[in-house]
């Protein structure tokens, strides 16, 4: 739901349809399954890959290749590493 908060700061029309965020947990005992239905903008099937059973993602691998590849130490913070 940040990402429709972020877009939103932008274009506050993207929050006219559902005005109210939520995030819903259903379960079906039968079919052995559980939903989680919200009202946020959809991951694409990457983010899904890179996300779905992360509890914590630190930025640290990301910044330490961002910095083999030539990048200047400028970018501190933009990874969630901090210093």
């Amino acid at each position: 739901m940040d990402k429709i908060r972020h877009q939103a700061l932008q274009d506050p029309d993207k929050l006219a349809a559902q005005p109210d965020l939520y995030i819903r947990i259903t379960t079906d005992r039968e079919a052995r399954s559980l939903t989680v239905e919200d009202a946020g903008i959809a991951m694409t099937r990457d983010e899904m890959i890179n996300n779905l059973g992360t509890i914590a993602k630190s930025g640290t691998k990301a910044f330490m290749e961002a910095i083999s590849m030539g990048s200047d130490l400028s970018m501190i913070g933009q990874f969630g590493v901090g210093f």
